[in-house]
């Protein structure tokens, strides 16, 4: 055995376990918080807001009726609306998506009754045209670089006359011709405006659509290359363009969304009505836009949900109706809603800055 002994390799004891530290970066936010920072919650909240004060204030929408009346008014306007905040989450407008309503219907009503043809054919030559006007909107912006506001602008104006004019060029008057007795009238009507009955209450279609629409949408937005082209092209286009995302087809596609909605609510009007009126449709785009920015789309696009224009819409259907439940004056409707926008703006940015506050 020698003088020495060999040395031993020391073992390092681990030390105890502890709580890890965390940074700012890596914290988990708080549950209350992350679901705050989701862009419909706010409207979520402003919508049983504006329901509870109306069903205090006005006894008549506590009655399954109203709702019923109440959420094919919101129908009407969300159908809309979720095209309208998916072309906003693409960073564009469409100042001509009210008119476009109304000359999708005018489309399909001349067509069918001056020329003596199934309603089927003017429906499909509608679609056509509607979706023909979103990619010529689309397209102008691509190409010309002009902001989407002042490109729809100019379409605004141009199918709002085009609409009286030809109009009275065709009919001899601002409205079409009753379509009620023509060959196919029932079977588009029970696409577009039936209604069926649920415990004695008669339910429009259009509320099945809405719902069915707002799903798909969705769908797209969190679960689709298409949904995150949208976002992408929304928050810097040049930026897309880089890493590969069709930038040009993206935009113009969405202009087309928005084509496909004002033919589905056009058709749902021509055949809940029987004639047009060409006229009408001039600031229901100011409605679908709101109900999208209160839906918490934001101006500034590659922000927004699906399911938040639901709810805004929802908000501008019980405000429609609320008022007349209540018996208020019906004058007021436009001023509470300009009210209910405001408020919502800025209960989404004072909920969205509190969420993200570290």
């Amino acid at each position: 055995m020698g003088m020495s002994q060999q040395a031993r390799p020391a073992v390092a004891t681990p030390p105890a376990p502890g709580p890890k530290e965390k940074d700012g970066r890596t914290a988990q936010r708080p549950l209350a918080l992350r679901l705050l920072a989701r862009p419909e919650v706010g409207v979520f909240l402003g919508a049983v807001a504006v329901y509870v004060f109306f069903l205090v204030t006005a006894p008549p929408v506590r009655e399954a009726s109203s709702m019923a009346n109440i959420l094919y008014q919101s129908s009407t306007i969300g159908i809309m609306a979720i095209p309208v905040a998916l072309l906003m989450i693409g960073g564009e407008f469409d100042l001509s998506a009210g008119v476009a309503v109304v000359t999708s219907a005018l489309t399909a009503s001349m067509l069918a009754y001056q020329l003596s043809m199934n309603v089927w054919v003017g429906v499909i030559a509608a679609l056509v045209v509607s979706l023909a006007i979103g990619f010529l909107n689309g397209w102008l912006v691509v190409r010309t670089g002009l902001p989407s506001f002042l490109i729809t602008l100019g379409s605004f104006l141009i199918l709002q006359g085009v609409n009286l004019a030809v109009t009275k060029l065709v009919t001899g008057n601002v409205a079409t011709d009753d379509i009620s007795n023509m060959d196919g009238f029932g079977q588009v009507k029970a696409v577009f405006a039936s209604s069926f009955d649920i415990g004695g209450v008669q339910v429009k279609i259009t509320i099945i659509w809405w719902l069915v629409f707002a799903a798909i949408a969705t769908w797209v937005l969190l679960r689709t290359k298409y949904g995150n082209w949208i976002f992408a092209v929304g928050g810097n286009k040049e930026s897309a363009r880089a890493v590969g995302v069709p930038v040009n087809f993206t935009k113009i596609s969405l202009f087309m969304l928005v084509g496909l909605g004002a033919w589905f609510v056009g058709m749902h009007q021509l055949f809940s009505f029987n004639t047009v009126q060409s006229g009408e449709g001039v600031g229901q785009e100011l409605i679908y836009i709101s109900a999208a920015v209160i839906g918490g789309c934001l101006l500034t696009g590659g922000a927004g949900s699906a399911i938040g224009p639901v709810f805004g819409a929802f908000m501008f259907g019980m405000v429609q109706q609320g008022i007349v439940y209540a018996g208020w004056n019906p004058d007021w409707f436009k001023a509470f809603l300009g009210v209910m926008l405001l408020g919502a703006v800025m209960i989404n940015l004072w909920v969205q800055r509190t969420a993200t506050r570290r």
